[in-house]
């Protein structure tokens, strides 16, 4: 029986096996600050598969490097854990990279069930986590654990991953590679409902500070309204969103409706009724081409709020304050003729009997960091929903993640050129 034949009779003898990692993993509350308790649960399945397992707290060098942006000052209590397992040294290394940090749940009366339960029905595991990204990892380290049991070894070096700070904008990632762990490739299974994305958008928060003029709310025209003129400043946003996707011509963004957004998710303003609010603050999210630099994109956006006082005589007097703060995801990409692009299509349809959508990623992920920084192109690739991610009642399909860990498996096998160890011997 050849070694994918073999893999695969072992997942489907295993897949409980899997579904019960799973389940540890989302009953293991791990927002920020709270990791501790996963982490250790991962470390302790990497050994058991036979990987040299490093578990440390993010800080040091990582503070002061460029890519570093995050609200934290200490990562005390919050381990990253990549682990390794060697190969000869004359195969290629692939990373496999999944972060372990989740939003936080939201009001519970929203969730049919404990948004930490793992709860399993009708073929789909629930929980804060089970989409983004825990279906991932699970199915990642299930593809690991056939490997050791089926006694293959790779000529490549395999590192395993798993990371804080992702939600945040990737600090346990910039840690892990400014700690040596880089490879060939690299895999994250994000999740992109199996389809492939050879491309990841990059994105930037914005903070903007809009002057207005106060005034008693019975005498409004005496004053400048912050809000008024907040809304003219959204409503540029609009026009420069539109600018940015016309250009976009990359066949891989095809299905997305809004290549590049840029979204507003804060708007505060104002502290009382009768008052004409002077001062209004908006915070969004600014998209950034897989293909155009973080500078550049700044670049531009700066531009088009200094040209503000050009449409509106009120903003060349009271200028648009602008910031760059919080979380940043850098863009990334992957040649779709790369060799591990060709790898995972024909094992996706080996596995799923079709040809795989390839699509570019609408949202930022650590691939970003992984190919500007570490020097690693990666394919973002998993079984979640995405549109399930952050929301309340979130999923995922359980057949999914067991197919994913047999499409990841078989990838490893051949990209790190994988053999049976006992039939060699």
């Amino acid at each position: 029986m050849e070694l994918k034949e073999q893999i695969h009779v072992w997942m489907k003898k295993n897949e409980g096996e899997l579904f019960r990692m799973l389940q540890s993993m989302v009953r293991e509350p791990s927002i920020q600050a709270n990791e501790a308790g996963i982490q250790l649960l991962t470390k302790g399945w990497l050994e058991e598969v036979g990987f040299e397992v490093d578990m440390w707290e993010p800080g040091g060098e990582l503070f002061i490097h460029e890519a570093f942006l995050s609200a934290r000052d200490s990562f005390a209590g919050s381990p990253n854990v990549v682990g390794v397992k060697k190969g000869n040294g004359f195969g290629r290394s692939l990373v496999l990279n999944g972060h372990v940090d989740v939003v936080r749940e939201g009001d519970s009366d929203d969730w049919h069930t404990d948004p930490f339960s793992g709860e399993i029905k009708d073929g789909k595991l629930y929980g804060r986590g089970a989409t983004d990204m825990k279906g991932g990892n699970a199915a990642m380290l299930f593809a690991l654990q056939a490997l050791h049991d089926l006694n293959i070894v790779c000529e490549g070096d395999i590192i395993f991953h798993s990371v804080i700070e992702e939600e945040s904008g990737g600090a346990g990632t910039l840690a892990a590679i400014l700690r040596g762990y880089a490879g060939d490739a690299a895999l994250i299974p994000e999740p992109t409902q199996m389809k492939i994305f050879p491309k990841q958008q990059g994105s930037l928060w914005f903070r903007l500070h809009i002057k207005g003029a106060s005034a008693h709310g019975g005498t409004p025209y005496r004053g400048v309204n912050a809000i008024e003129k907040a809304m003219a400043v959204f409503l540029s946003l609009k026009e420069l969103e539109k600018i940015r996707n016309d250009r976009v011509s990359d066949p891989l963004y095809e299905e997305v409706p809004i290549p590049l957004p840029i979204n507003v998710g804060v708007v505060e303003g104002g502290d009382w009724p009768s008052s004409v609010p002077d001062l209004v603050k908006l915070e969004g999210r600014y998209g950034v081409g897989p293909d155009e630099t973080v500078e550049a994109a700044q670049a531009e956006f700066e531009a088009w709020i200094a040209g503000l006082g050009k449409k509106d005589n009120w903003f060349a007097a009271h200028p648009v304050k602008l910031e760059w703060f919080g979380a940043r995801w850098l863009p990334g990409a992957i040649d779709t003729d790369h060799p591990l692009m060709n790898i995972l299509t024909k094992n996706y349809e080996k596995v799923m009997g079709e040809i795989p959508a390839v699509e570019a990623s609408p949202w930022g992920t650590d691939g970003g960091l992984l190919t500007a920084v570490g020097n690693t192109p990666t394919i973002v690739f998993g079984p979640g929903i995405t549109s399930l991610a952050h929301f309340a009642n979130e999923y995922v399909e359980l057949d999914k993640v067991r197919s994913c860990a047999e499409i990841i498996a078989y990838t490893i096998l051949e990209w790190c050129s994988g053999i049976n160890k006992e039939a060699e011997e």
